[in-house]
Parts: structure tokens; C-alpha cells; sequence
């Protein structure tokens, strides 16, 4: 799950807030067709398990993108889609679209970060005090003066400006991470995306920018030890024709993260201190001033051009009419391969259970198997495929499976088939992403990222009530887990989607649901204890596979194509132009009785 790349070009960590509610149970609705209730119940645990178990083997060596464990994977799903009978919707008439992209690998003896005060320069130490991110230009030097300018976002219709008042023009800006908390959780999800926040400081006319890893930020987003390791993996940026990679503005000419400690040295003779900006940030009053210093950086990195394929497959709609309409499946099919070993914690703590036991197991391999991210969802998917070509009569729209690569890298394969689809983004009516189900428990309730800006709810809810699953609000809106995954490559198009994830509900009070998935989080994300030895309830990946069919089939059989709910940020926001607006009335939002 991307929540990586997504620390840091996009605080991709944020999957570690996850704090999920508690459940609203539903009462079964009326009947399904007994030919989808059949194909609900062919599917299979088994064969989640077998497709699990190639996706996360050594063999493949964590999938990451544009590696020969990666295209293993992709040969793998592609063949598996072509002996379900599904049509090749790739390019040229294959189960491949080629996602171009640059390699950018950092070269740590070349980088280096100073601050410059009153003649004197101070060194601050790479990895210890910050880590640089590569930027357009392989060697680029920079010394400018520094301004700090709270969140560095811009929210005209909130009446909102961190740069008012300042001017950074041949300057770098520092910022905190995220969005002003006193913002509306849908505004505060799209200002907290960095490549926002990027290319407002680009506007500004900034040449650099540096983000602040706070100690909040450690407790919440990942400890600094993890974002070090993470950022020490090549980053990939898909490229126009021209070579010129989507994500990195070739104006900024230094970026970078600044540990706690670090960012202090750039206070020192302040207006205000760190710990001041801090304080007035979180109260929602955040301060923009010059900082008495100039910072001098040197970033380093190998840049080579190279590709990964999105696979993708359709099965061809029933209705003349509706075929011309497509509803997307995806799953990201890529992890982050080979990095430094890590040792697990054998201890555990003495109420816990075999379940908790087994994910502190002794690990320190050098594999990063992503057997839950995101083998789980690429094993999903393609038994949904499979029940979904066992209909006698195929759904009334077509139904796109498409695994993407580089999500972890920045959702660089979903962004790339958003901006040149195989088929016109215009007849897409909707996403429905698969992204790390955690199989460590009964499946009693589920979250739906997402669903309460759409009419997507609706199946969501109804296939919900059918098997009897519970369907959860998103305890933590503010954490904008909405736009840290795949689907919201489709969002920024215009797309209704939706990310949905197991709940907490266990069904048995020896099991704490929330306990079991942060014990996950903290100690197997991206880590290589994230293969096949550890507790998988296949089970649970059935019923997760049959509610994501069930969910897919209803949006493909009605007759009206999913709608933005009306005066939606998101939906207003990223509205197509040219394209009829899908907006339907507002329904009770989760929660509120109908």
C-alpha cells in the first residue's frame, strides 16, 4: 500500500493511522438472483491462498516495480485473466500497458545539507537529521535563504493563505506535514497531498522545499528509522514523451525532510520557535515568517529511464447500451522488493493470543514479500474475476480488472492509466480498489473509504446487508486515507471510487480487533515479516472477495451510472468537463437512519 512514497511524496504512510469505529449491522435485504448467490459461493479460500502464495514467494523478490519479480507477477496475472476467457485492454491488443518512468537513486556520498549563519556553516548529518529526495536534475546544488510558511497550502475558497504576508521567491520554503486542522476533513485530505502543496510553492516561486518530521509525526506516520529506510529505495516517476518525469517540478532544485532535531538548528535567532509554530499550527493559527538563515544542499542521484506494465482485462457488458460504460476494478500488484534486513521482536506481551503471537515471530530476512501489500488484493481480485465470468449472463456494463504497478512509488501506474487510459476515462462510471486486506480475524465489518461522497454507498451498503456484514464509519476523516491509494488517481479525474478495508469487529472478546491490526502496522509494514508465515484467515478473504463482487455487480447492473453527491469537494473539485455531471441527491451519510 502506498502509504509509502505516499512518508514522502506523500506522507505515504498514512495507512499507520488507521483507527477504524465501530460497526453499523444491517439486516439481510431481499434475495439476490440465485446465479450470483451461486457464484458467491464458488468462491474459493483456497485459491486466494494459492495465488497469495506465488505473488509473496522469494522468487519474485518483493515485486518492486520495473524488476524481474515484478514482471514474474505480471506474467502471472496476465495468464490467469487470459484462461478466465477475459478480453486483453492493455495496449495493442495485450494484457500490458507499459507505465514509462525514470529511476532516481539517490547517491548518498554526494548529498549534503548546511545551514549558514552569520559566516558560520553548520553540517547537519544525512539520515540522522534529514534524508534529500531526488529532484529533476541528477546533481543540483542549491544555497538559498529559508522561509517557514506553516503548511504551505493556499485554500482561496476557506479564506486561507500560509504564504500571505511573505514572499519566497528564489527562496526554500519549510513546512509542516498535512493541512490546517481547523479545515473540513475533505479540504484538509486534498491540501495535505505534497504534490499539492509542491506545486503551490513552484507558483510561488520557490526553488526548494523542506518538510518537518515532527514528533507527532513519529508517533503517527512512522518513527523516523522507518521513513530513513523507506527513502533510501529508488524513486520512480512516470515520464511524459518528452522524458519529463509528472511529480517532480524541475523549479523545485532541492527537496527534503528535516528530523525534529534538525529543523531546530534552523530556529536558532527565530522570530519564533519551533515548538511556538508548532503550538499555533495545531491551534489553527499557524505562522509565516523569514528565517535568519540560508540553507546550502547538494542532491545526487542516478537517473535511468526505464518501464513496468499495468495489466489490465475486461469482461464485455450484457446490455448494448450499458457495455459502452465500464466499472474498474483495481489492485496494485507491486511491493518494494529487496532492502535492509530487519529484525523482529520475538517478545510478546502476556495477553496475547496465537494470533498476536505469530506476528511477533522472529523475522530478519532481506525480502520484502508484501504477501498482505498487496498480494492479498491482487488474490482478491482475480477470484472476483473468476466469479464474476461464472454469470451465465456477463453484468450489463463491462467490468475492467486492472493491476497497477508503482503504487507504492507514488501510485505511479494508476496515475499514468488515469491520464492515458486504454479506453476513454469518460466512459469509466467508477473504482473500486483493493489494497492490503489484513486477514487476521473474522470479517465482521468493514470501512468504505470514500463511499460517503457518492452514491457508491448505496451497493455498498446493500451488498453489505446481503452478507451480512457490517458496514463502518471512518472513525478518523481527518487522516484522508481516501486519497492515499490507487483510487485517487481516478478521483482527480473526475471518477466516483471507493477503498474498502476490514473493520475491527472480531466477534470474539479474547480478540482486540484495533490491537491486532496496530501490532501489524507496527511491527510487518513494508518489513519483510510480511510474507506467507504469518496468520492468513483465507476465509476472511473469501467474504471480502464475494462483498467486492457483490459490490462491483449491483454498480454494474443499475440502470443509473454512479454520481458525485451534490456540493461534494471532491466531486466539485475534479468534476469532467465536456462529460454530463453524475450528481445525485444526498442521501442520509453513514450513520444516519434512512
Amino acid at each position: 500500500m502506498e502509504r509509502s512514497t505516499a512518508a514522502l511524496d506523500q506522507f505515504l504512510l498514512g495507512f499507520l493511522l488507521l483507527a477504524l469505529g465501530c460497526a453499523k449491522t444491517g439486516t439481510p435485504s431481499s434475495p439476490v438472483p440465485a446465479e450470483v448467490d451461486r457464484a458467491l459461493t464458488a468462491i474459493r479460500p483456497q485459491a486466494i491462498r494459492a495465488h497469495m502464495g506465488f505473488l509473496a514467494d522469494d522468487l519474485l523478490e518483493g515485486r518492486n516495480t520495473a524488476t524481474r519479480g515484478y514482471d514474474l507477477a505480471a506474467k502471472y496475472v496476465a495468464a490467469g485473466l487470459e484462461a478466465l476467457g477475459l478480453e486483453p485492454a492493455g495496449s495493442g491488443g495485450s494484457y500490458f500497458q507499459t507505465v514509462p518512468l525514470l529511476r532516481m537513486t539517490r547517491i548518498d556520498a554526494g548529498c549534503s545539507l548546511a545551514v549558514l549563519r552569520d559566516g558560520r556553516r553548520t553540517e547537519l548529518r544525512a539520515g540522522d537529521d534529514y534524508v534529500l529526495i531526488p529532484v529533476f536534475e541528477e546533481d543540483s546544488a542549491l544555497t538559498a535563504p529559508v522561509v517557514f510558511v506553516g503548511f504551505g497550502v493556499t485554500a482561496p475558497e476557506l479564506g486561507y493563505d500560509d504564504y500571505a504576508g511573505v514572499d519566497v521567491r528564489g527562496k526554500i520554503v519549510l513546512t509542516l506535514a498535512g493541512a490546517p486542522p481547523r479545515f473540513p476533513h475533505d479540504q484538509r485530505a486534498y491540501y495535505s497531498d505534497p504534490r499539492v502543496r509542491s506545486r503551490n510553492a513552484r507558483d510561488r516561486g520557490a526553488v526548494g522545499a523542506l518538510g518537518i518530521w515532527t514528533p507527532e509525526n513519529e508517533k503517527t506516520l512512522g518513527t523516523w528509522e522507518f521513513l530513513r529506510r523507506e527513502t533510501a529505495h529508488p524513486r520512480l516517476s512516470w515520464v511524459d514523451e518528452e522524458g519529463r518525469p509528472q511529480d517532480r517540478p524541475p523549479e523545485l532544485r532541492g527537496l527534503g525532510l528535516l528530523r525534529w532535531k534538525g529543523a531546530q538548528e534552523l530556529f536558532v535567532g527565530a522570530p519564533h520557535s519551533l515548538e511556538e509554530v508548532l503550538a499555533a499550527a495545531e491551534k489553527g493559527r499557524p505562522l509565516s515568517f523569514d528565517l535568519p538563515v540560508q540553507v546550502s544542499l547538494r542532491s545526487v542521484s542516478r537517473h535511468e529511464r526505464t518501464g513496468s506494465p499495468n495489466v489490465a482485462a475486461v469482461l464485455r457488458g450484457s446490455d448494448p447500451r450499458l457495455r459502452e460504460e465500464y466499472v474498474v476494478l483495481s489492485a496494485h500488484l507491486d511491493h518494494v522488493g529487496v532492502g535492509e534486513p530487519v529484525a523482529g521482536d520475538s517478545t510478546s506481551d502476556s495477553t496475547s493470543d496465537s494470533i498476536s503471537d505469530s506476528i511477533s515471530d522472529s523475522i530478519g530476512d532481506s525480502i520484502y514479500n508484501g504477501a498482505y501489500d498487496n498480494a492479498s488484493g491482487v488474490a482478491v481480485l482475480l477470484e472476483v474475476a473468476r466469479a464474476l465470468t461464472r454469470l451465465p449472463v456477463p453484468p450489463r456494463r463491462s467490468v475492467l480488472f486492472l493491476f497497477v504497478t508503482g503504487e507504492e512509488k507514488g501510485l505511479q501506474g494508476s496515475d499514468f492509466f488515469a491520464h492515458h487510459p486504454t479506453i476513454s476515462i469518460d466512459r469509466i462510471v467508477a473504482d473500486i480498489n483493493l489494497d492490503m486486506l489484513l486477514m487476521l480475524y473474522p470479517l465482521r465489518d468493514v470501512i468504505a473509504f470514500g463511499a460517503e461522497h457518492s452514491s457508491l454507498s448505496a451497493a455498498v451498503e446493500q451488498a453489505a446487508r446481503h452478507l451480512e456484514i457490517g458496514v463502518s464509519q471512518d472513525p478518523s476523516p481527518e487522516q484522508g486515507l481516501f486519497i492515499r491509494s490507487d483510487q485517487y488517481s481516478f478521483i482527480q479525474q473526475g471518477v466516483p471510487a471507493i477503498f474498502l478495508v476490514g473493520g475491527f469487529q472480531t466477534g470474539d472478546p479474547a480478540l482486540d480487533g484495533r490491537a491486532l491490526m496496530d501490532k501489524w502496522l507496527q511491527e510487518r509494514y513494508h518489513q519483510p515479516g510480511d510474507d506467507m508465515s504469518q496468520a492468513i484467515d483465507f476465509a476472511v478473504g473469501a467474504q471480502f472477495a464475494r462483498l467486492n463482487f457483490l459490490i462491483s455487480y449491483l454498480i454494474a447492473q443499475d440502470d443509473k451510472a454512479p454520481g458525485w453527491n451534490p456540493g461534494d469537494f471532491f466531486g466539485d473539485k475534479f468534476r469532467r468537463q465536456g462529460v454530463e455531471a453524475k450528481v445525485v441527491a444526498a442521501g442520509p451519510r453513514k450513520g444516519e437512519s434512512r
